[in-house]
């Protein structure tokens, strides 16, 4: 049983639902950042570190038996600010983890390492990653570092495709890759206690109807969701309604990051 986490880019929006989220799970929780994380609770700890450091991360991560890797760019970005900490800065949460020992990691991929796949197509996670953004590539790299750390060193690893995070899906695009922050959470502990795992990618979604993603690798883990994205179905589509139409980002999965910098031709794009 895990008891020691570090719960890494804490001080974000995912990092500080799943702070709340995971209160009381494991008896402590170590909390980091490149900034404070503010106000800490009983069983919570801080160290603020930089990802690119590699001191500073193995500060971080001595002393803990599991991670949720949530640091690092959340968003694209010019490539040596997504160099630097989505791609150094994984590489040395990894490396750190295997040479303090820690059993665990869970990843927090994205959507948008399987951005370009079309959105009638209905994939799984055996497919190859189509990033569509040099944060998606990111991601993609992340994934492939895990499964190396896993296969090479025997670190568990859980690598989660997250959706859209949030309380509600705000359009259409959301209906189809919404996860609740309470079913992120279910997929978290996943990640940290299922005895069986050693390397698996899911995808973070809640139970959505209109979904293009397969997601039974999670259920074969016992991932049951408890969010439906049809009960905000109406909400949505309202909102679709307001927004203008999006000539490349509608096509794909990864809708406006896949249109970022596009120059090319959106109909001789497969999958």
């Amino acid at each position: 049983m895990i008891h020691r986490v570090l719960i890494t880019g804490a001080a974000g929006g995912i990092g500080r639902r799943l702070r709340l989220l995971l209160r009381g799970a494991y008896p402590m929780i170590r909390l980091s950042d490149r900034v404070s994380v503010g106000a800490l609770a009983p069983g919570e700890s801080e160290i603020v570190a930089d990802l690119a450091d590699t001191a500073q991360v193995e500060q971080a991560v001595d002393g803990v038996e599991g991670i949720v890797h949530l640091g690092g760019i959340s968003g694209e970005d010019d490539w040596p600010n997504i160099l630097e900490s989505n791609i150094v800065g994984t590489y040395n949460l990894f490396e750190a983890a295997r040479r303090h020992g820690v059993k665990r990691v869970v990843f927090a991929s994205s959507n948008h390492a399987v951005g370009f796949y079309r959105r009638r197509r209905r994939i799984g996670t055996e497919l190859p990653v189509r990033p569509d953004t040099r944060y998606g590539l990111s991601k993609a790299f992340g994934e492939g570092l895990g499964a190396l750390y896993a296969d090479k060193h025997g670190l568990r690893v859980l690598a989660i495709r997250i959706g859209n995070f949030g309380d509600v899906p705000i359009d259409k695009r959301r209906l189809s890759i919404w996860i609740h922050p309470e079913d992120l959470a279910q997929l978290v502990r996943i990640g940290l206690d299922h005895p069986e795992l050693r390397y698996e990618i899911v995808y973070g979604a809640s139970e959505n109807e209109r979904g293009w993603w397969d997601n039974a690798a999670a259920f074969r883990l016992g991932y049951r969701p408890r969010h439906r994205s049809e009960d905000h179905r109406d909400a949505a589509l309202e909102a679709q309604a307001e927004l203008p139409p999006d000539p490349v980002g509608d096509l794909f999965q990864g809708g406006s990051f896949a249109a970022m910098e596009f120059t090319g031709d959106p109909e001789g794009r497969g999958g």
